[in-house]
């Protein structure tokens, strides 16, 4: 009897990699996913950086800052709703935003 494995994480973007069940755990959920990481750690071999290391570039690390800062603004909106009583049509509103910046700074491999 075959034991079910717990879902595993792509190693690059973080989705979850289906299982075949055969042979090794894939590490990648597509092929894009594995070339993108291979691309990662052949930029930095050689070099000082650890071998998991992510390299950004200025622009790359300035627009994943102003999505972590859209999450953080959304989330206070939620706080400041429910401390000043909002109705459950506004938190739901508020919590649709969130979600999907949420969303939008997941993404940002």
């Amino acid at each position: 009897m075959r034991t079910r494995r717990r879902p595993q994480s792509c190693r690059w973007c973080g989705r979850e990699v289906a299982d075949t069940g055969l042979g090794r755990r894939r590490q990648y959920c597509r092929q894009s996913c594995r070339q993108r990481a291979y691309e990662q750690r052949a930029q930095v071999k050689g070099t000082s950086l650890a071998p998991d290391a992510v390299v950004l570039s200025a622009d790359e690390a300035a627009e994943l800052a102003d999505r972590v800062y859209q999450v953080r603004c959304a989330a206070e909106d939620v706080a400041t709703a429910i401390d000043e009583g909002a109705d459950p049509a506004e938190l739901r509103d508020l919590c649709d935003a969130l979600m999907r910046a949420a969303k939008a700074a997941d993404g940002w491999r």
